[in-house]
């Protein structure tokens, strides 16, 4: 069953997000998150962005990130991630993330993330930001790019409520094989014929 979406209102702002959203997360500024201008540093919105990103994996799987350190094999990695800065936060605010996956390819899935701020002492209720981002399903033994998992597809979609597959050749680059003792090295086609230097 898909989860109940709702979207935070703001003024207008030409680079939002458009649409709803089924998941959302609340992080609470911290003064460490602050900087010399006194809001908070744009480095720390790519952490709440994480914060968001793991949240929304554990509600719509039911189940922890795996990880390489807790033993898992296979589990997610980060590839892309753009953020668009549209008004300061400031230290005791209340960040509220909206995220949703608005695409499944056949290795990669794409996040969406708006992050705004209710009325405080610092003005009215504002568009602080909005990210994108790109994650691969990842073999941390093999190195390497594997195809989404069914199960997590299947989530997200039951969770989004649509369907998000594309055309299996869009996605992040395609898997490749661990080099073996055969394959490890070889810089050239096998049947090439090796050039002469001019």
């Amino acid at each position: 069953m898909p989860a109940p979406r709702s979207r935070i209102e703001v003024p207008d702002d030409p680079r939002d997000l458009p649409g709803d959203f089924a998941h959302r997360h609340q992080v609470e500024t911290r003064f460490s998150d602050t900087d010399a201008m006194g809001h908070v540093n744009n480095a720390s919105y790519l952490t709440y962005v994480e914060i968001a990103r793991l949240a929304y994996y554990e509600a719509v799987t039911g189940r922890p990130l795996p990880l390489w350190t807790h033993g898992a094999q296979e589990g997610m990695i980060l590839a892309e991630l753009r953020i668009t800065y549209r008004n300061p936060a400031f230290y005791g605010e209340t960040i509220s993330i909206e995220t949703r996956v608005d695409r499944i390819g056949r290795t990669s899935f794409s996040m969406v993330h708006r992050l705004t701020a209710p009325e405080s002492r610092y003005g009215p209720a504002r568009l602080i930001a909005v990210a994108d981002s790109v994650l691969v399903s990842y073999d941390y033994r093999a190195e390497c790019p594997i195809a989404v998992p069914d199960d997590w597809r299947a989530a997200m979609e039951a969770f989004e409520g649509r369907a998000l597959g594309c055309p299996a050749h869009v996605g992040w680059p395609a898997p490749r094989r661990p080099a073996t003792r055969r394959t490890a090295g070889r810089s050239r086609p096998r049947s090439g014929r090796r050039s002469r230097s001019r």
